[in-house]
């Protein structure tokens, strides 16, 4: 099934190289007019001492074509490889029903651990739409590396320590009631933390009593601990039915309080090793010229996220033996992470190497940054409620006699959300806008979803055992359904590169396009008719597609219903 190996083993062949070498070169034409694989000689030059078209006539006369490949041509300094595509189309969907739920995946992971620190949601602060990218990012790494035979840890870094808790007690204190909490949870909170904020502008005495009440809070005393661990009890119980909406889970909520107990080895290992250094009253971590100084403790003593963050990564070594650790954060945070990643490596580890930072852009509301302080978010569990209501009043007017309405629309208007979120490059800032993530037209969540439910209507209509039957597979040999192969070839290799570069919108491109070119099909073929042996083979090409739309859907998180 692998035909790129199989044409870099027949150049390899002809050139006297490596295959190892060939494979990495070998492209994929944008345009199918140059093939389905091309091979440019541009960078065998200087080896070959000739120019790049005389190089690809000379090998493309030696070529053996292997059985996969109908012809090769020269055109200027590439060779370009054209499928034969009958072959293809068979190979191909005979091998997605053989492997079923396997179809793409490769055990390259070996069963090695990966930490994935995402999420990492603020106790007594809302979950709101920018907790969104860091959440489904993470959410759909982790299942990228299981399908791919990793063991994924999936981490959320609870941020639960800070002078902002001696805020919200003091706001409580003077203004809160405990019922207020119990019944509005996080709301609540946040208009007390607002307050506060509000109330410290014209009175800072009210800093003072924050930072009074947050050290009770670190000396353990009964009462701050107690409407401490209060706060965190509500929090979570709140997030708990967001992260059930969007299907996400952890294995760990060990946040930053956890490792307070866990700084003290690093710094007395950093003070062994000649690497702390006092600066005006704090301690720091000189980096070299190029990253500015890591400070580990401040002129208080107190310690930092940095520290933190230290503790956490040599704890998880230590308790995971991890072969890589992410972190999916926003390049916001760019810097400190370069600057404690560089930390770990100037105390001689070599695993500094495989922490990794998996930035991703900043969330704004039409044009303002979202803030807690001043009350300005967009709560998560809002949008998502909003998305399953308007693919409710979508399928009340569409599909009225559709079965598990309720069902249907909360797996389709959360995954709108969800799919919407893990469509463009991490990397790219946007601004949160209702009207585009509820749109369901064009190349979205519910568009791909559809192709999915009319692949298994399809297959209900035609109410006959296609698996059994005896298949003509001449009724499938037309470019709709070679564009369909050629996609469904390429889903395993899309999964690899999502991984590598901790990128899934790879991944909703690829099943986008593969719904598009079902959709193609559809319309270009009829595809239940008389012919029970060409209803066979069009048949399977639908429940090809339906399978590896729905693998595909669910490494990004988002389900793929039956029925819409």
């Amino acid at each position: 099934m692998d035909y790129k190996e199989k044409i870099a083993q027949a150049l390899a062949n002809a050139a006297d190289m490596p295959a190892e070498q060939i494979e990495p070169m070998i492209e994929v034409p944008t345009d199918s007019a140059m093939g389905d694989y091309a091979f440019p000689c541009f960078r065998l030059a200087k080896e070959f001492r000739k120019a790049p078209p005389m190089i690809a006539a000379g090998i493309a006369e030696k070529l053996e074509l292997p059985e996969c490949v109908k012809e090769a041509k020269v055109v200027g300094a590439y060779i370009n490889f054209y499928l034969d595509n009958a072959r293809i189309i068979r190979d191909v969907l005979v091998d997605v029903t053989e492997k079923g739920e396997a179809f793409g995946s490769v055990d390259i992971g070996h069963g090695r651990n990966v930490c994935i620190d995402y999420s990492s949601i603020n106790i007594a602060k809302p979950f709101h739409i920018g907790h969104l990218s860091t959440t489904v990012i993470g959410s759909s790494l982790y299942k990228i590396y299981k399908f791919l035979g990793y063991n994924p840890i999936g981490i959320n870094h609870l941020g639960d320590w800070g002078t902002q808790f001696g805020k919200l007690i003091t706001a409580y204190k003077m203004w809160g009631r405990r019922q207020d909490i119990e019944d509005n949870s996080i709301s609540a909170m946040l208009a007390l933390y607002v307050r506060f904020h509000d109330e410290a502008e014209k009175d800072e005495s009210l800093n003072d009593t924050a930072r009074e009440w947050f050290k009770k809070i670190e000396d353990g005393d009964a009462e701050a601990l107690e409407i401490f661990n209060w706060f965190k009890e509500v929090t979570l119980k709140e997030v708990k039915v967001i992260y059930d909406m969007l299907g996400v889970e952890f294995d760990s909520y060990d946040g930053e309080s956890f490792y307070n107990n866990k700084m003290q080895p690093i710094i007395d290992e950093l003070r062994d090793k000649d690497m702390l250094e006092e600066s005006d009253g704090a301690y720091v971590v000189r980096l070299g010229e190029e990253i500015p100084p890591c400070i580990i403790l401040k002129t208080d003593g107190a310690t930092l996220y940095s520290t933190r963050d230290l503790a956490a990564a040599f704890y998880r070594k230590k308790t995971y033996d991890f072969y890589k650790c992410l972190y999916v954060v926003a390049y916001q945070q760019d810097l400190h992470f370069k600057q404690w990643f560089k930390v770990v490596e100037l105390m001689g580890y070599e695993w500094a190497k495989d922490l990794e930072h998996v930035s991703f852009g900043m969330v704004s509301l039409e044009g303002a940054t979202l803030s807690t302080r001043k009350g300005n978010v967009v709560f998560l569990q809002d949008v998502l409620e909003k998305a399953v209501e308007k693919t409710r009043a979508i399928i009340d007017e569409k599909s009225p006699d559709l079965q598990n309405k309720d069902d249907v629309a909360k797996v389709v208007g959360v995954g709108a959300v969800v799919f919407d979120a893990l469509s463009t490059a991490r990397i790219k800032d946007s601004t949160f806008s209702f009207e585009r993530v509820l749109n369901f037209d064009g190349e979205t969540g519910p568009y791909v979803q559809y192709t999915h439910a009319r692949c298994k209507s399809l297959l209900r209509r035609a109410d006959f055992d296609y698996k059994n039957h005896e298949k003509d597979y001449s009724a499938i040999d037309n470019k709709e359904a070679f564009a369909i192969a050629k996609l469904l070839l390429g889903f395993g290799e899309t999964v690899q590169r999502a991984c590598e570069k901790s990128e899934p919108y790879l991944v909703t491109k690829h099943i986008i396009e593969i719904a598009k070119a079902m959709n193609r099909f559809y319309f270009e073929h009829r595809i239940i008719s008389d012919d029970k042996a060409a209803t066979a083979a069009r048949l399977m090409v639908a429940d090809c597609v339906s399978g590896v739309i729905k693998m595909g859907l669910g490494l990004l998180g988002v389900g793929a219903p039956e029925r819409m």
